[in-house]
């Protein structure tokens, strides 16, 4: 599924693509800006969004086999809620 079949299934309520195109686009804004702020986003039975600090570590540069120093990085993580693992399982 891409974010026009989600905007589709959407529009199935009784409104405009145009208009559940928005509403698609201003849930997953607000995502990211919770997340940016350092907030957790949690949809009970769906799932946890939040923030995770990765930590500085050594890696090799591919094509010189030279080791370079990876700085610490802060990465989107999702965690499936108990209803998300069944339904696919």
């Amino acid at each position: 599924m891409v974010k026009a079949d989600l905007i589709s299934k959407v529009a199935e309520i009784g409104i405009t693509k145009k208009q559940a195109g928005e509403v698609v686009d201003i849930f997953v804004g607000a995502i990211k800006d919770a997340l940016a702020k350092g907030d957790k986003v949690s949809l009970v039975g769906f799932g946890t969004f939040c923030v995770k600090t990765r930590k500085e570590r050594t890696g090799r540069n591919p094509r010189t086999g030279e080791k370079i120093e990876i700085g610490e990085k802060k990465v989107p993580s999702f965690k499936p809620g108990k209803e998300l693992k069944n339904a696919v399982s």
